[in-house]
């Protein structure tokens, strides 16, 4: 059977690598992805393997890479994709590489540091400029110390401690945020004994670390006295102020901005030569370092898969053991030979026996990628066990649109997947890194397929945007009615709700033609209608599904040559689903075609029955559905009840017996052996080495390993997991009927409270409707994409929970593991 529907068949490969050719040779198999290695050296640590030097080469490179990267990144450039089909570099060119990476960083840091050097050096300048420019000027008590005032005494006192006294200044620049903490600390330090005058820069000057614009506070402070001065300067100083040098005169000062702003104008070229030549440097490596990374990530791959090749005694090959889908076992051999041609010796490749269980191998292509996806979610199969993602294309669509069925709803789920199908080779679409876009565009076709059922199940239920079509004329007359039963005005008067008897003649003319007629949507009990519906819809979805799953198991029975499970196991569980729910499923259908209008009133419950058959009972109000149904249902909960010992002890005592019966088969050619040599002398040392050998093979070692406790808790578990989930995952299955109902109702709600009352489509719009229209619209857009997304998402988890269900039913078990093949795909994306 083709790989969709099992797992492909896969062999354990051995190779043997020439060493001059085994980096060509693997780097070749990364190119196909063919194989997957399995580690010889699993016992041996990664410092000591063969090939550690030159992964660490490569980490070392890859380093750099990203010590690049950030560069190209910080310079706001954004590196191009590579280009398709690099192949792994030949291993002299590693060192190639390595030069040519370190020389581009070494460069980048050094225009770098050149670069922040003058950057910090002209913001300073234009601090000083600003500080300078601001129009400080030393206040007046500070200038005209020596003229006298009020509170100045007429006579000084000669020689006084003040008399050498003079004013010094103190100017620079701090950040604004600091400014009045500056300024408070100024004056509790020096109590008073200055003068500062703060003021923010009139224009915005380049940051030298980030580049964006900030505003500076320049201050000028005045002071007297040695130690004053000691003290404002480790106050700056811990503030990170900057300081410059100030000189009172107006020429003075005049000069040095001239000087200043000549200085700048200097610095500004050379920066602008700098930047060229750093934009130059960083073309380089936009240039270069996509296809560097493609080759080194290549490159570090091949050295780690030779990591797990052991080598020969003679040291002229290494051995490398793979798994190798048997498909692909003469491509492989034609891929070796052409990789080791040079080499004057080619490689050889034969298949081994192993004991391991092979890995999973199932190919996917685009569209049944995310069908195999939900089956992985649960758990990988076992190898070449049933796949049943072939089913699942079919199966997960329609159980979401049983919750989700509207045409309106599915017809814009269908538009958006298809838009995204139509637009999939687009490398636009492709490249998006949205994880959210990225998610729905992996699951298009699932999407596809949900929104197809969605219409399909709407169409079943009449439903569109939650309002009924009249596609094909109505089942029934209102006009037969009306005539037949003489509803006067008087009687329409005092009777608000008007019943449509089937019995009546004319009134009922016969089933919708597909789905569920429109006048449904018109009566008070279309609820109850429904819920009847879809419970006993949900019902029967469910037990086809779960019997499906029991089936599926058959074939792998049938696969692995397990033909005792279908007698112990597959026949004893389909009596216990089937005896109980399948007849329950049988008595819904039965009521349906065998119960009319006239005799409605008189149809007895199912649920009664269902519940009189667990407790061997009857009801007299409820009437039976069919002569001996009371034996019948008495002898298919008898027989259910007699699986149960039967799944629990038939597969533990059938292996335990045949087992034995291995052990018997065994001791005999043993005792006839030891008989044999009691009558012999002579028995040669090569023959006794054979006993031993022929003692200790595989077959032996594995029959050894039967213990019937472990088999006996496995069935065990088995058994309760499966008698009691065919009762809870029936119950599971009416989240269909749930689901359902929410959806059908949140739709109804959209209707009539917004599109209804808010926009006036139930009556004449006034002004004040009019106004509020573009609000109510807006609203009731957004409440359909909520209604479409939670719904859909809601919907979408039920469903992927009942095929979760359906894999619980032993066919399939999810503890495999997939084939992951050795491939350079991941490093060209």
């Amino acid at each position: 059977m083709g790989s969709l529907f099992r797992s492909e068949e896969v062999a354990l490969v051995q190779l043997f690598l020439p060493t001059a050719a085994a980096y060509t040779c693997v780097s070749q198999l990364g190119e196909l992805g063919l194989v997957e290695f399995r580690d010889l050296n699993a016992s041996v640590s990664a410092f000591q393997r063969r090939f550690v030097v030159d992964v660490r080469r490569c980490e070392e490179l890859e380093k750099t890479f990203t010590f690049l990267q950030e560069e190209v990144r910080r310079a706001g450039l954004t590196l191009p994709l590579p280009e398709g089909g690099l192949p792994a570099p030949p291993p002299r060119d590693l060192l190639r590489i390595q030069e040519e990476t370190d020389r581009l960083a070494q460069e980048l840091r050094d225009v770098r540091g050149n670069q922040q050097a003058l950057r910090a050096q002209w913001h300073q300048l234009q601090l000083h400029s600003a500080v300078l420019g601001q129009g400080h000027s030393p206040p007046s008590a500070a200038r005209h110390t020596d003229e006298p005032s009020e509170r100045t005494p007429l006579l000084q006192a000669p020689g006084g401690p003040h008399q050498d006294l003079r004013v010094n200044f103190v100017a620079g620049a701090v950040e604004p945020h600091k400014a009045a903490a500056l300024e408070r600390l100024l004056w509790r330090a020096c109590r008073g004994f200055l003068i500062a005058s703060f003021r923010e820069t009139e224009q915005q000057l380049e940051d030298p670390v980030t580049g964006e614009p900030a505003t500076w506070m320049t201050f000028l402070i005045s002071y007297w006295g040695g130690q004053i001065g000691q003290k404002i300067r480790k106050i700056t100083d811990c503030f990170h102020c900057h300081v410059f040098p100030f000189v009172e005169e107006e020429a003075a000062q005049c000069a040095a901005l001239q000087q200043l702003q000549q200085q700048s104008q200097e610095l500004q070229e050379v920066l602008g030569e700098t930047e060229r030549f750093l934009s130059q440097v960083l073309g380089r490596v936009q240039r270069l370092l996509p296809p560097w990374q493609v080759q080194i990530r290549k490159m570090k791959a091949v050295y780690l898969a030779l990591n797990q090749c052991s080598v020969s005694s003679t040291h002229k090959c290494l051995i490398a053991e793979a798994w190798c889908a048997t498909r692909d076992l003469p491509a492989l051999q034609q891929a070796l030979q052409d990789s080791s041609s040079e080499a004057g010796v080619s490689a050889v490749v034969h298949c081994i026996p192993c004991r391991d269980v092979p890995p999973t191998l199932i190919r996917t292509n685009r569209f049944t990628a995310s069908f195999q996806g939900i089956v992985d979610a649960y758990g990988v199969g076992r190898y070449q066990e049933v796949n049943p993602a072939p089913y699942t294309i079919i199966t997960f669509p329609f159980l979401f649109a049983v919750m989700f069925g509207d045409v309106g709803h599915g017809l814009l789920m269908f538009l958006f997947a298809l838009a995204m199908v139509l637009a999939e080779n687009q490398p636009a679409v492709k490249s998006a890194q949205n994880e959210i876009w990225r998610t729905f565009f992996g699951g298009r076709y699932l999407l596809l397929l949900m929104g197809l059922f969605s219409v399909y199940t709407g169409f079943i239920y009449n439903e569109c945007f939650s309002r009924a079509t009249a596609i094909f004329p109505s089942g029934w007359s209102v006009a037969a009615m009306a005539n037949q039963s003489g509803w006067s005005d008087a009687f329409l008067a005092q009777h608000q709700l008007l019943a449509l008897d089937p019995n009546v003649t004319g009134v009922f003319l016969g089933p919708y033609p597909f789905g569920i007629d429109p006048v449904w949507s018109l009566a008070v009990n279309h609820l109850s209608f429904l819920n009847s519906f879809k419970m006993k819809m949900s019902v029967i979805l469910g037990v086809t599904h779960m019997t499906f799953g029991v089936v599926l198991g058959v074939f792998n029975h049938v696969h692995f040559g397990q033909w005792h499970r279908l007698l112990l196991e597959t026949l004893p569980e389909l009596v216990f689903l089937l005896g109980l729910f399948g007849y329950l499923v049988f008595l819904v259908i039965y009521k349906w075609l065998c119960f009319t209008a006239d005799g409605a009133a008189t149809a007895p419950s199912i649920l009664i029955h269902f519940i009189n058959m667990f407790l061997f009972s009857r009801s007299p109000t409820n009437r039976p559905l069919f002569r001996g149904q009371e034996v019948v249902q008495s002898t298919l909960v008898v027989l259910a009840l007699a699986t149960v010992p039967v799944l629990l002890l038939g597969t533990p005592l059938f292996l335990r017996r045949k087992h034995q019966r291995r052990q018997s088969r065994r001791r005999r050619p043993l005792d006839a052996e030891k008989a044999g040599l009691l009558g012999q002398t002579d028995v040669s040392v090569a023959s006794q080495n054979s006993d031993e050998e022929k003692a200790g093979c595989p077959g032996d070692q594995e029959e050894e390993e039967f213990v019937l406790s472990e088999v006996f808790m496995h069935q065990a578990i088995h058994t309760i997991e499966f008698c009691l989930g065919c009762i809870s995952n029936t119950a599971s299955y009416l989240r269909l009927w749930a689901l359902s109902l929410a959806h059908a109702q949140l739709s109804e709600v959209l209707w009539a409270m917004v599109m209804r009352v808010g926009l006036g489509l139930g009556g004449e719009m006034g002004v004040e409707a009019v106004v509020l229209v573009p609000v109510f619209a807006a609203f009731a857009v957004m409440t359909v994409a909520i209604l479409l997304v939670m719904e859909g998402l809601s919907a979408f988890l039920h469903a992927l929970r009942l095929h979760w269900v359906e894999f619980q039913n032993k066919f399939y078990s999810g503890s495999g593991y997939k084939l992951s093949p050795f491939t350079f795909a991941v490093e060209d994306e």
